[in-house]
């Protein structure tokens, strides 16, 4: 009798062990793809041989500046605010970022732009091939906003808002790539 509830339980503590070892593997990012040679950076969708790839179309900021946009740290003079794109449904387009009608970035997914603005009011476009959407921000000097360009890119097209970003955003800015560093 003594040796059925050992088996019972060591095949119970071998289930609860594989289920959270599958459950942590689940959490785990993968790791940012390094810059291209010329500088620019592509985000990977699919497996090899027939992966698909979403390239920016200039040099992406060097290590040094990703580094330090991560650390978050407020400018004295300048409204920062962070626009990341990380979201499972959005995995193909580049999409154009304004500031103003202005100051220009290009966004792939799985990537971050950092803007430092003068202290006011700013609108943010963003545009696709099939459609733009924008929103205004607010802030003053030593403020950090951060921004999220949630996509959704089906078959039958592409959608994407600007949502107001929270802690869990800080999170996916860590975990992405910078593509552009404005201001």
């Amino acid at each position: 009798m003594g040796r059925i509830q050992s088996t019972a339980g060591r095949r119970a503590a071998l289930i609860a062990l594989g289920s959270g070892t599958l459950l942590l593997a689940a959490c785990v990012s993968k790791p940012v793809r390094p810059a291209n040679a010329d500088g620019t950076w592509c985000h990977r969708v699919g497996k090899a041989p027939r992966y698909k790839l979403t390239c920016t179309s200039a040099p992406v900021p060097p290590p040094t500046v990703e580094d330090d946009a991560k650390r978050f740290a407020a400018s004295a003079d300048r409204f920062t605010v962070y626009v990341v794109r990380k979201r499972w449904a959005d995995a193909a387009n580049v999409v154009k970022l304004t500031v103003d009608g202005g100051a220009q970035a290009e966004t792939v997914p799985e990537s971050f732009v950092r803007l430092r603005l003068p202290p006011g009011e700013h609108v943010l476009r963003a545009s696709w091939s099939e459609g733009e959407a924008q929103t205004l921000v607010r802030g003053a000097a030593g403020q950090i906003r951060i921004v999220e360009l949630v996509g959704s890119v089906w078959v039958w097209g592409s959608t994407y808002e600007f949502m107001p970003g929270d802690e869990a955003s800080r999170d996916r800015v860590l975990r992405v790539r910078m593509v552009a560093d404005v201001g």
